[in-house]
């Protein structure tokens, strides 16, 4: 199919993240473009006033009367009334990813994959890029701050993707530069297991076209191992990256100053000292040498990937600075044990001394089962927790599964679950330095109670 033939897609699903990027990006094209979402979102609002048509009900007679092709995405139900209504009437039904993959196959493709990170570091890459005078095109996991949006058309050959793992997503892609940030285990209730997760990711760097560039964190080559590692060396030309000395892209972290990161970056392709960047936590310096080595791959001024680093606002929900006041909020997608360590080790980072009072929802049932011991581990790194309810997505319930058995394994004297006015009321009181609110669900409602809450106490 080539997608440039289209008049009229329609999406189920259309107010989530990747699903709202490829229907601006049809929309744009001059399409036609309409589609289903469970909830009206601020996302949502923002499709319908860009001139896209959304609807919220399961209901036929809301289907528009021409559709050359259907999108879904994984999360919708099966027995979704559209869906299987579209299925039995002969017109193409695809899936995101895979019509992601068609139209990449369109330009030359940097696809960023990591079980975390790969939102940041996309966004990251596509700003630097841009800063560098490259007019990319880009479809984005996350909104970038500073141009609320999560899709960029641009003039450019090169596209920029968030490459999902999610249902093996990413196997539809064939970059020609590839990345991966992290191999850690999720999305088990896909997978059945971590050594399937780390199939797909073997998978995934092997639809890099032959000869072209593949960059591995040091974390992932070592997940990988040097047996796997050095024969991808004799297809690809990987550079790894990270801290140690070992690696082909070196880093070092010289310093904080002025609420910045600084670091120095070494490469085949160059070297780059002093680099300032806003957003916190060796992780962050790591995403980072990915943009700086792509732009460089690129071959772009050394001086304007230095300002595209330190010009990153970063991306809503991923340490995203609400309130910087005598209270300071952060709200943080992290939903993952490795994200939420990320995302308070950059908090102990930028604030030490201070106290943090962690908000945190669980997402689906069966990741909080799997990774029960790892959250309470991390979550107990705050000075204060408060839990959530577990968001369920697209679950059903687990018995014995739910926030209270994160609470137990925690053994936190400063621990508690609650709901939206208890949160509300704690928020009120003030007795903290920094609040986190952190999870994927629907946490993020809370965000524009909360900021009028410390906003107001700060003015």
């Amino acid at each position: 199919m080539n997608p440039a033939t289209l008049t009229s897609v329609y999406f189920i699903g259309i107010g989530g993240i990747g699903m709202s990027a490829i229907a601006r990006y049809f929309h744009t094209r001059g399409i036609v473009v309409a589609g289903y979402d469970k909830t009206e979102t601020s996302l949502t609002q923002q499709l319908q006033a860009e001139g896209i048509d959304v609807n919220y009900t399961e209901d036929l007679d809301v289907l528009p009367q021409k559709i050359d092709l259907v999108v879904y995405t994984p999360a919708v139900p099966r027995d979704h009334k559209q869906l299987v209504h579209l299925l039995n009437t002969g017109v193409p039904v695809m899936k995101r990813a895979q019509v992601l993959g068609l139209i990449s196959q369109q330009q030359k493709t940097i696809a960023i994959a990591g079980t975390h990170g790969k939102t940041t570091t996309s966004s990251m890459v596509t700003h630097v890029l841009k800063s560098c005078d490259e007019s990319v095109s880009a479809f984005l996991g996350g909104i970038l701050s500073g141009y609320n949006t999560n899709y960029f058309l641009g003039d450019s050959e090169w596209v920029v993707v968030e490459a999902d793992e999610f249902d093996r997503s990413f196997l539809h892609l064939t970059p020609e530069i590839a990345a991966v940030n992290s191999i850690d285990p999720d999305h088990l209730d896909i997978y059945g297991t971590a050594d399937k997760v780390t199939e797909a990711y073997i998978a995934f760097i092997q639809k890099t076209r032959q000869g072209s560039t593949v960059l591995l964190s040091q974390q992932a080559a070592s997940d990988l191992g040097p047996e796997i590692v050095n024969a991808l060396r004799l297809q690809y030309k990987v550079m790894t990256y990270g801290f140690d000395e070992a690696n082909d892209i070196k880093l070092e972290i010289k310093g904080v100053e002025h609420g910045k990161v600084i670091f120095d970056f070494f490469s085949p392709m160059g070297s780059i000292e002093s680099i300032a960047s806003r957003m916190p936590g060796q992780h962050n310096v790591s995403n980072a040498a990915v943009a700086i080595a792509v732009a460089l791959l690129l071959g772009k001024d050394k001086n304007a990937i230095a300002n595209g680093v330190s010009t990153f606002k970063g991306v809503k929900r991923r340490f995203e600075w609400i309130v910087d006041g005598p209270k300071v909020y952060i709200d943080d997608y992290a939903h993952h044990p490795t994200e939420l360590k990320m995302a308070i080790g950059a908090a102990r980072m930028m604030f030490p001394g201070k106290k943090l009072l962690g908000i945190f929802q669980p997402h689906l049932f069966t990741r909080t089962r799997d990774f029960a011991d790892g959250f309470a581990e991390e979550l107990a790194k705050l000075d204060e927790v408060i839990l959530m309810e577990i968001y369920p997505a697209r679950e059903e319930a687990i018995e014995g599964v739910n926030a209270q058995l994160l609470l137990d394994k925690m053994k936190h004297s400063h621990a508690a679950l609650m709901d939206r006015p208890q949160i509300l009321e704690l928020i009120s009181r003030g007795d903290f330095d920094v609040v986190m609110t952190l999870g994927a669900g629907n946490i993020d409602t809370l965000v524009p109670e909360i900021q009028k809450i410390l906003t107001g106490k700060n003015g």
